[in-house]
């Protein structure tokens, strides 16, 4: 089957429409910092990173960047009024007292539960789990982003993770380059998907049942 999907950048502008203004929001490393390019019109989140920074702005243009002022993926970013530097046990303070509405991550797999496994000790993988562990129980609402099936075609919507855990039965909503789908029950409720893309289609490239409640929604999204 040839499939037709959203890019990267629509999956991150889907997920930004559900961040409500004023929201305290924390972006995982790579993928996840798009997500804050495309806040909707008349809202503005505020975004923590946690090597200390709260409330920091778009990234500097090229050549302009100060190296002293990063987010924890280690790009440059510039400051707003307001912004707010504090010691790196603060900002996990922040995370683990329950002090951010939402926290959005990347995913190799989450299962129909809510677990996620977001992390890998194989040769590729990120050394170390880092803040998403405490992000992932800290975070009043924990939303992934990712492609809906590995590289080989394999789904990253599972019945049961099989790679290291990130956190058990923590996530709530997935954005995917197919679907929106929410976890609930331990179940994957479809909310949305691409209308030229058949229920049965995207069953197949779902590792777990799609259960429906109510009217499934067009995934309609810009160019980007």
């Amino acid at each position: 089957m040839t499939l037709t999907k959203l890019s990267n950048a629509q999956i991150a502008w889907r997920a930004a429409q559900d961040i409500a203004d004023g929201a305290y929001v924390n972006l995982g490393i790579g993928f996840p910092e798009m997500v804050a390019k495309f806040q909707p019109p008349g809202r503005q989140a505020i975004f923590h990173t946690e090597n200390g920074v709260l409330d920091f702005g778009e990234a500097p243009p090229e050549g302009q960047e100060d190296w002293d002022l990063i987010n924890a993926g280690k790009k440059a970013v510039t400051l707003k009024p307001g912004s707010a530097f504090f010691h790196h046990a603060d900002s996990f303070a922040m995370v683990r007292g329950g002090h951010l509405d939402v926290a959005i991550l990347g995913a190799y797999q989450v299962a129909q539960t809510g677990d996620l496994a977001n992390w890998s000790t194989g040769p590729k993988g990120v050394p170390a789990v880092g803040g998403a562990m405490d992000l992932v129980h800290g975070a009043k609402r924990v939303a992934v982003i990712t492609e809906h099936v590995t590289k080989d075609g394999k789904p990253k919507l599972v019945e049961r993770c099989t790679l290291p855990l990130t956190g058990v039965g923590c996530v709530t909503r997935v954005y995917t380059s197919l679907a929106v789908i929410d976890i609930e029950g331990g179940r994957f409720v479809l909310r949305e998907k691409l209308p030229a893309l058949s229920l049965d289609e995207l069953q197949s490239l779902t590792g777990a049942a799609l259960l429906l409640q109510g009217d499934v929604g067009d995934l309609i999204v810009p160019e980007l």
